[in-house]
């Protein structure tokens, strides 16, 4: 495994600088995280002439990797073993991405097939603009079977509605209304695994009506969403913004696990949007944050007490996750604990972890070499 780290901004000079600081040509994959900045249409061609090996690359709000926290420029890794193959598929349109989804998953376990593969798991990176995150991650997933699944969405600098728009990596093009589904197949020890330092309150919202296509819900518990919101509060919808909503999130349980949905925005109507869809009938338990440290330190030695210490953590986080952590003064503990354990990444609009899309989460995958 080698890190890079460029700051370079013109792509050619950018792609040159990642090329000395990691295997490009005989990784079994090099990853790319980069600042939507960049002239994309330049920095792909650059990419598709320089890597001779599977490139998997997307644009992102900003990265992760052996300096911690990065806003700007692009981070990267590459991967060289003789014991892991890398398959990347591309999903597109996602209009069509539950039939998309299915055919690359069946293309991947045919491939393993072929050579006799018994153990994999799959990074997917999307567009987060297209809104078929939930659709995708769940076929996928269900497509599958067994194949844990982690993954995140493509950033860009304001939010989801910069000019350039969070694209996906594929083939010398970064590309809008995409997804990529990466297959690593390896024979080496590796363990999936989410963390989040949001921890369960006591207040109950049962979702009464909402619109999940749109991420809209109109009522919790029989009332307007964003008055029951800050009811359980005991604030005012007037108060109610970005910070609240992200220092508070709801959750929801499944399977044993919590998993964060996260609040956008107030609409004029007291409804509220979320990053995430919501169905009808869903039990949701507000959400506060704890020390996130500790909790990622407690993830990590998890990790390493079923694999051993890990040569490599890769991991798609959120920017709302981010933005708390500046907030609360621990980004830069949180970048050097990352940094130690060889944490490299993105942060987005939202992970998937198996067949679930959240938020405020870092999805991760841990390898190790023997």
């Amino acid at each position: 495994m080698r890190q890079a780290h460029t700051f370079e901004l013109d792509p050619d000079r950018a792609i040159a600088t990642i090329r000395e600081q990691v295997d490009a040509k005989s990784a079994s994959a090099n990853l790319l995280f980069c600042a939507p900045s960049y002239d994309l249409e330049r920095l792909g061609r650059e990419i598709e002439a320089s890597f001779s090996t599977p490139v998997i690359a997307c644009t992102t709000v900003g990265q992760f990797g052996a300096s911690g926290f990065q806003d700007a420029g692009i981070t990267a890794v590459s991967l060289s073993s003789d014991e892991l193959h890398v398959s990347p598929y591309l999903i597109s349109p996602l209009s069509e991405c539950q039939a998309r989804a299915s055919d690359a998953a069946f293309n991947a376990i045919s491939g393993m097939l072929e050579r006799g593969t018994e153990r994999a798991f799959g990074l997917v990176l999307v567009d987060a603009l297209s809104g078929a995150e939930e659709r995708l991650a769940a076929s996928l997933y269900q497509s599958l079977g067994t194949i844990p699944l982690i993954g995140g969405c493509a950033g860009d600098l304001l939010g989801g509605q910069g000019a350039k728009g969070t694209r996906v990596y594929h083939e010398g093009r970064f590309l809008r209304d995409a997804a990529l589904f990466a297959l690593f197949e390896t024979t080496l020890p590796f363990t999936t695994f989410k963390v989040s330092h949001v921890v369960p309150g006591k207040h109950k919202l049962v979702v009464t009506m909402a619109e999940p296509e749109q991420r809209l819900v109109q009522e919790f518990n029989g009332e307007p969403a964003a008055e029951a919101f800050a009811e359980a509060l005991g604030m005012e919808v007037d108060e109610l913004d970005s910070a609240v909503f992200t220092r508070n999130p709801l959750l929801f349980f499944s399977g044993g696990e919590h998993y964060v949905r996260s609040i956008r925005s107030v609409n004029d109507d007291h409804s509220l949007t979320l990053y995430c869809a919501l169905e009808v009938g869903l039990v949701l338990t507000m959400g506060s944050g704890s020390d996130p440290v500790s909790g990622l330190a407690r993830a990590f030695q998890s990790v390493e007490q079923k694999i051993g210490e890990p040569q490599l953590i890769l991991g798609c986080d959120s920017v709302l996750g981010r933005r708390e952590l500046e907030h609360a003064g621990s980004q830069r503990a949180v970048g050097e604990l990352l940094a130690r354990h060889r944490a490299v990444g993105f942060s987005g609009y939202g992970e998937q972890y198996n067949a679930i899309y959240v938020n405020q989460t870092l999805s991760a995958v841990a390898l190790s070499s023997t």
